[in-house]
């Protein structure tokens, strides 16, 4: 699969294979990710959906550099991953704040550990500061820096949450099921925040979600993953216009997708694949 343009992808799988031991005494193994190929251009939204346990979270690990492939080349930006990625983002179901720490100092976290802000972050604090409390502001949380985690909602400490996975301004946002916790409401209202702050910002998005309504809303891209060894087996380009509300989902267009996607994953469940080790 390539970018849909003629930019080098901000993305690259080539042909990635990620084996594990399932029970190392009968010598099995399972394949989490077999033989896929997948190129996402810059500023792309990609949404990856499938059955429970086709691998859409070790594609994510991989992505990060947490995992090395068993086979095949991981490239972000034109360079191989070979190890944790600091131009990455991430979110996931929990938001994992720490609970001492207001909600601004929360979101500045990953500017103490990422360089090159970590050396800058004394002589720019004033600057970081006002970032952050713009991030906050453009996701509905201003008035609430001096929170601590305790005194928010769950929704609400996910929009803090997403705000600390783009202080540092990364080029790849990788979202793990950043919603999946939350009910239908807050997810509907997390949508319009998440689409608001990748307008704003235009990070290249991997969103690994079971929610094909969610992923529909969100992506310019689906892609399906099979059953176990996950593999990439359909795309589909989502050419709905930008901005979307949620009035975008009640089209006969909006639930054709979604049942389509539906139809995808369900033909998919079966293939689950044991090879013997050697």
């Amino acid at each position: 699969m390539m970018t849909t343009n003629n930019q080098a992808p901000a993305l690259a799988f080539n042909g990635i294979s990620c084996v594990f031991a399932s029970n190392e005494r009968a010598g099995e193994r399972y394949i989490a990710v077999g033989d896929t190929t997948l190129h996402v251009a810059p500023g792309e939204f990609v949404s990856v959906v499938g059955p429970t346990g086709c691998g859409k979270s070790t594609l994510m690990r991989l992505v990060t550099g947490l995992w090395p492939p068993t086979e095949g080349q991981v490239s972000v930006d034109g360079q191989e991953v070979d190890g944790p990625l600091s131009i990455a983002g991430m979110a996931f179901q929990n938001p994992t704040l720490l609970p001492w720490r207001n909600i601004l100092d929360n979101v500045m976290l990953p500017l103490e550990v990422v360089q090159p802000h970590r050396g800058q972050l004394r002589a720019k604090r004033a600057e970081y500061e006002a970032q952050a409390r713009e991030l906050l502001a453009l996701v509905g949380l201003n008035g609430f820096e001096a929170k601590f985690p305790w005194q928010l909602s769950g929704g609400m400490q996910q929009r803090a949450s997403l705000c600390r996975a783009l202080i540092h301004q990364p080029r790849l946002l990788m979202l793990d099921e950043p919603f999946g916790a939350l009910d239908i409401f807050t997810r509907e209202d997390l949508w319009a925040v998440l689409q608001k702050l990748w307008l704003a910002r235009r990070p290249t998005v991997i969103l690994v979600t079971h929610d094909l309504r969610e992923a529909a809303y969100l992506a310019d891209r689906v892609l399906v993953m099979s059953s176990r060894p996950g593999r990439i087996i359909a795309e589909r380009r989502v050419d709905f216009p930008r901005e979307r509300t949620m009035e975008t989902t009640y089209t006969t267009e909006f639930q054709d997708l979604v049942h389509e996607l539906r139809d995808r994953i369900s033909d998919a469940r079966d293939a689950e694949e044991i090879v013997d080790a050697p």
